[in-house]
């Protein structure tokens, strides 16, 4: 049974930063393309990041650009969001996903999902 467990949410000041962790067993990680996507209340799910199998392909969307970063270790199983420059429009619960496909992923195929981490920013 995959699991997806995402760590590191928390309250922060706009201008601050946080680095989310997703932990991940009962799947091959080595070989998963792994994404971050964000919901913020009354909006849809989007994505934000995502990192190919072996870290060599990143794709990060406009919104956050320039201020966050994905990163993954493979001995660790665990795949991170580095965030700065925080902005109140950051606010969302944050989701870790899986696909062994890192195309399908970022068009939003997600194989599998994990709980979500808050983040809250304030102004």
């Amino acid at each position: 049974q995959v699991q997806l467990v995402e760590s590191g949410g928390g309250f922060v000041q706009a201008g601050g930063s946080l680095r989310l962790s997703c932990a991940a067993s009962g799947l091959t990680f080595s070989a998963s393309a792994m994404a971050w996507f964000r919901q913020a209340p009354g909006k849809e799910r989007e994505f934000v990041a995502g990192i190919s199998w072996s870290g060599g392909n990143t794709h990060i969307a406009d919104s956050v650009k320039g201020r966050f970063t994905i990163s993954r270790d493979n001995a660790r199983n665990t795949v991170y969001l580095q965030m700065t420059s925080l902005k109140p429009g950051d606010t969302a619960v944050y989701y870790c996903a899986a696909n062994t496909n890192f195309g399908k992923l970022v068009r939003g195929e997600v194989e599998d999902w994990g709980q979500g981490t808050q983040v809250t920013v304030s102004s």
